[in-house]
């Protein structure tokens, strides 16, 4: 990429450049990776105009012409799949395997909604139910909710925000993006596809922001879903900001890992939980955070574990033998770190990690492993979102279940376990909005509903269950 060339944003089918530059930085050398134009008021005001206006033309698209465009864009990401998963792992610092892995989840986003697009189906049926309802029938309908507004996070740039924009599409509401500031290279190169999809052009937006200036996008009127992915503490104030409108939240976590005494297959569990622990350096809203493991196999755990750990190489992400990249950024690393002292200050044990390797800016951190933390500990307590795991022993799945509970935090867990009768009381007990039997709690398939409670957010993802919300209902009742 060339730094020296500044991006313009991407508003109703229009580049426009703007006074004001946002600097995209490489997290793990600190070069520059792009210059991109920042955008405010005058900007969202006129996108959000242009998707107003756009409505009347995507809610009366076909089914076919939407599933036309999505296809459009899920063929075009895959023949710049190399050139997309360069620009990722330089904005963001997810190894060239981790970005290679986002863009085959995003056309694969785009391809469930192609066949979600023609599925949007409403039904008939008899009102005689009582003497009122004689000689009436009702026919409803589903039609789009309106213009959306998305706000993306920086650790998934591309198939987050696409989690946003392909349900849009599938139902005909127009949507404008706020990208996350630090990563908005790749979902301007996306907005260049769909410019060319056949979708009208002023029915979306990628317009680059502060926190400030995209505040119109929580509270404007002429917004009717907001699509917020990032932390709790912004989430839930955006909530309360939003007024009337439809507010979907997909906020943080700390998530559980569990596993049971009966382990037959060893080199599975530690490789999964290797990478649910340490993907994306840990920068994953579901990234294995808390592992409670029985006491009875614990021993046998901790020294797999580890040692896989220890094996896992820091380094520049477009380096393809590099297996852990960088955190975001300088700040996130030594907060990281002050929580690990924190809870070692408290009498926790250091098996592997907190170190910074002599690489790029400071960034990296190696993989870490704590153990006998306090509950109180931040590490504990509070999302990491980087490459810290703590481990605890359980002494029945009971009292994991319960320690897993202790959280205000509720996304997904995992749990390895060969008896599906604790699976079932896995699936009863456990306060999350997903449980992963086999396999940890970051793995997520782009079709299955996706969310939290407590702490951990508001509606679901997944593109079906996306589109629900951005559909309404409508009935007519006519006597024959």
């Amino acid at each position: 990429m060339n730094a020296t060339v500044k991006r313009k944003a991407y508003l109703a089918g229009r580049w426009i450049d703007t006074p004001d530059t946002l600097e995209v930085i490489n997290p793990y050398n600190g070069q520059l990776v792009a210059n991109v134009a920042l955008c405010g008021p005058k900007e969202i005001d006129e996108a959000l105009d242009a998707s107003v206006a756009a409505l009347e033309k995507t809610r009366r698209m076909e089914p076919w012409q939407r599933a036309t465009a999505l296809a459009f864009v899920r063929d075009r990401l895959m023949e710049r799949r190399e050139e997309f998963s360069r620009v990722l792992s330089q904005e963001n610092g997810k190894t060239l395997v981790e970005s290679r892995l986002e863009l085959d989840r995003a056309a694969a986003t785009f391809d469930i909604a192609v066949g979600e697009a023609t599925r949007v189906y409403g039904e008939a049926y008899d009102l005689g139910i009582n003497p009122m309802g004689a000689a009436r029938r009702a026919l409803v309908r589903h039609y789009p909710v309106g213009v959306v507004s998305g706000v993306a996070p920086f650790n998934f740039p591309l198939n987050l925000a696409i989690h946003k924009i392909a349900p849009a599409m599938a139902v005909g509401c127009p949507m404008v993006l706020k990208p996350a500031s630090k990563t908005p290279v790749t979902a301007l190169m996306l907005a260049s596809i769909i410019q060319e999809s056949g979708w009208p052009v002023e029915a979306f937006s990628v317009l680059p922001c502060d926190r400030k200036a995209g505040q119109m996008l929580v509270e404007d009127d002429r917004i009717k879903l907001l699509s917020f992915t990032g932390s709790p503490e912004v989430g839930w104030k955006m909530k309360q900001q939003a007024g009337r409108k439809k507010v979907v939240l997909e906020l943080g976590g700390n998530a559980g890992l569990i596993v049971d005494r009966d382990v037959r297959d060893w080199d599975w569990l530690i490789a999964r939980a290797i990478l649910g622990a340490f993907y994306q350096c840990g920068q994953v809203c579901i990234s294995v955070q808390r592992i409670f493991v029985h006491q009875e196999i614990i021993g046998e755990f901790r020294a797999r574990f580890v040692k896989a750990a220890r094996a896992l190489r820091p380094g520049d992400p477009l380096d393809e033998s590099t297996t852990l990249g960088p955190v975001i950024d300088r700040g996130n690393r030594e907060r990281l770190q002050n929580w690990i002292q924190e809870a070692m200050d408290k009498g926790a044990s250091l098996l592997t990690g907190n170190e910074v390797p002599a690489l790029g800016q400071g960034n990296c951190l190696t993989a870490t492993i704590l153990e006998e933390v306090d509950s109180g500990c931040q590490v504990v307590a509070d999302e990491a979102f980087g490459p810290v795991v703590v481990l605890s022993p359980v002494e029945s799945m009971e009292e994991a279940f319960e320690k897993a509970n202790n959280s205000r935090f509720g996304l997904q867990c995992g749990i390895f376990t060969n008896d599906f009768g604790t699976v079932m009381r896995a699936f009863d007990a456990l306060e999350v909005g997903g449980v992963i039997h086999n396999d940890v709690p970051s793995l997520r398939i782009d079709s299955m509903p996706y969310g939290g409670v407590k702490d951990s957010g508001l509606g679901r993802e997944g593109v079906r269950y996306a589109m629900r919300d951005m559909l309404e209902e409508r009935v007519l009742v006519y006597r024959v």
